[in-house]
């Protein structure tokens, strides 16, 4: 399928749920994927929210670009943060780069940061979108583009899933969409700054995601396997 065919399908996607599922909102953590919806939302579908999850230990580099895609489009970014408590009560029991140590606490971390402030922002709502492509990891093979979230009760939205990566960066150079500078850093994936690092040629898009740890492993909590809709 060509690529334009392939944006006409996602516009299609995101007009369906700015008309049946509203409100909605748009889950961004400001990576080469959500950059192209940040695009397509912002440009024909202004009535779904973009949201992020500012979890404390984001790069630099990734704010950078908060503040440009605010400039650029004009949106406003609704930001969700942490609850203080948790993550003093993480720290101060188990360190503050506890997540290193096992995956319960890496995974215990990532409640902490982003599933507890993820349910908060989706509070209210009808329906959540994502980036997510089948491609970037072997946990995310069995998604659907539509699905039902079980555990946050409403419905869950993947318009890229079967984007590859070259339709994701011909899309962002060919529209000059701004991007992560850490991208051209070697970082195809990127998300909390000690948890992620830069691949090298011939590793997995994800392999700099939590490195440490087993394949089958990667995944923070936020992407839960749903029943499709």
């Amino acid at each position: 399928m060509s690529l334009e065919r392939k944006v006409e399908n996602v516009k299609s996607v995101l007009a369906e749920i700015e008309r049946e599922y509203a409100p909605a909102g748009f889950a961004s953590s400001f990576g080469a994927e959500d950059m192209v919806l940040i695009d397509l939302i912002a440009k024909h579908h202004p009535g779904i929210e973009i949201f992020t999850l500012d979890t404390g230990r984001l790069p630099e580099e990734t704010y950078g670009l908060m503040k440009e895609v605010s400039s650029r489009y004009d949106v406003r970014l609704r930001i969700y943060y942490p609850n203080t408590g948790a993550v003093e009560r993480f720290a101060s029991e188990h360190g503050p780069n506890a997540f290193y140590d096992s995956v319960d606490l890496r995974k215990h971390c990532c409640h902490v940061r982003k599933v507890e402030p993820l349910k908060r922002a989706l509070a209210g709502k009808k329906a959540w979108i994502t980036g997510l492509r089948r491609e970037q990891s072997p946990t995310r093979q069995d998604l659907a583009v539509a699905s039902f979230d079980h555990d946050n009760g409403l419905h869950k939205f993947n318009p890229l899933l079967d984007w590859n990566q070259l339709d994701v960066w011909t899309y962002l150079r060919t529209q000059k969409v701004p991007y992560n500078a850490l991208h051209d850093r070697g970082y195809p994936s990127i998300g909390c700054a000690p948890c992620t690092r830069a691949i090298t040629p011939g590793e997995d898009i994800r392999a700099g995601r939590w490195w440490w740890e087993d394949p089958q492993h990667k995944e923070c909590g936020l992407h839960r396997k749903t029943q499709a809709a």
